[in-house]
């Protein structure tokens, strides 16, 4: 078999502190894979060693197959035009055979490396100031920020399955650069909502001028405003989640079946604050509405005893009882159920459904 080289391509950094980082992950990666393989690194820009200098070393210990990754979290320019022209270039040149993965992305084991750092933060928190409710607290993720709107979407997937899965009152997207709502005017309006705890994520792999300006800005919002605490969170670094998620960029690309679709999926896989729902046995749990049509009782606004001009979702609050709503914003009337629907981990979150009650409005 053709010896396997891994080349984990980083962007590179003005800060030592990133580029000294990035190298202690590729030196724990090894570990995570099979102990022939050889793993070296190197940096598109800034920093050295550069791409094609790891290449190097690579070919010259033998490896005749290169398995390589883009060491970044989300697919944007750099990682889909960029890295993909250096190693194009350099495989055409020296003729060896070379693979390109995917980048980190939006993946249940980056997510509970995210959890595990604001947790950490919320602990934090909770010991030096006394324990709030997570529904107490605001959440801001702060992205890299890019041109590309699908890198920035998925700061804002993160973002919203950080906030679902731990439970936070509110959460917040803002970004270091490039797009919009940059860092300081995010905290800014972060800080009109009212909350009494603001924890401030970096979304980040490594330490760099944009930490050091993310930090920079949530200090300044902490001084004026007082009256909130506002917490620093630490960003992703080598967490061992981080290096799991790696390692299977890496590997698979030498299976025959492509990377699975719904790779967040709360069923298949274990997803931050909905664990006990893997492996839930697939029903269809509509064959009881089936065929009733639009003008079923409590279908429409007219027949409902709960709402007056429009649907609240209220009837959802009361679903043991004869109201059911199944999020379609449709009423059902006198069902009776075969089958368990899992409870919604924050179902009492003062802004889900307890909201529709007209006590709350």
């Amino acid at each position: 078999m053709a010896k396997v080289g891994v080349m984990i391509c980083g962007h590179g950094s003005r800060s030592q502190d990133a580029v000294d980082e990035f190298a202690v992950l590729a030196k724990k990666l090894p570990a995570l894979l099979p102990k022939e393989w050889m793993v070296d690194y190197g940096y598109l820009e800034f920093a050295n060693p550069v791409i094609r200098d790891g290449l190097d070393r690579l070919r010259a210990g033998g490896c005749e197959q290169i398995l390589a990754v883009p060491g970044m979290l989300f697919a944007a320019m750099h990682s889909k035009n960029d890295i993909p022209t250096v190693l194009n270039t350099y495989a055409k040149k020296h003729g060896i055979n070379l693979s390109y993965g995917r980048e980190l992305g939006v993946d249940a084991k980056m997510i509970a490396a995210a959890g595990a750092r604001i947790q950490a933060a919320v602990d934090a928190a909770n010991a030096e100031h006394g324990d709030l409710p997570m529904e107490e607290t605001c959440l801001v993720v702060i992205g890299r920020g890019a041109s590309d709107p699908d890198a920035n979407a998925n700061v804002a997937k993160i973002g919203r399955m950080l906030w679902e899965g731990m439970g936070f009152g509110w959460c917040e997207i803002g970004y270091s650069g490039v797009t919009f709502p940059l860092v300081e005017p995010c905290l800014e309006h972060t800080a009109k909502l009212g909350y009494k705890r603001i924890i401030v994520f970096p979304y980040f792999l490594f330490a760099g001028i944009l930490i050091d300006r993310i930090y920079g800005f949530t200090d300044k919002a902490a001084a004026a405003h007082p009256d909130i605490q506002i917490i620093k969170a630490g960003y992703l670094n080598d967490h061992p989640k981080v290096l799991e998620t790696f390692a299977e960029r890496i590997t698979e690309q030498l299976g025959e079946v492509p990377p699975e679709t719904c790779g967040t999926c709360k069923y298949r896989t274990q997803v931050l604050g909905f664990e006990a729902e893997v492996g839930a046995v697939q029903e269809s749990h509509h064959h009881h509405v089936e065929g009733q049509g639009a003008d079923a009782p409590g279908a429409t606004v007219e027949t409902c005893d709960l709402c007056d001009t429009y649907c609240t979702g209220e009837c959802r609050l009361d679903m043991d009882h004869h109201h059911h709503d199944h999020g379609d914003g449709h009423h059902h009337h006198d069902h009776s159920h075969d089958h368990a629907h899992p409870e919604y981990p924050h179902a009492k979150h003062p802004h889900g459904p307890e909201s529709a009650r007209k006590k709350n409005v």
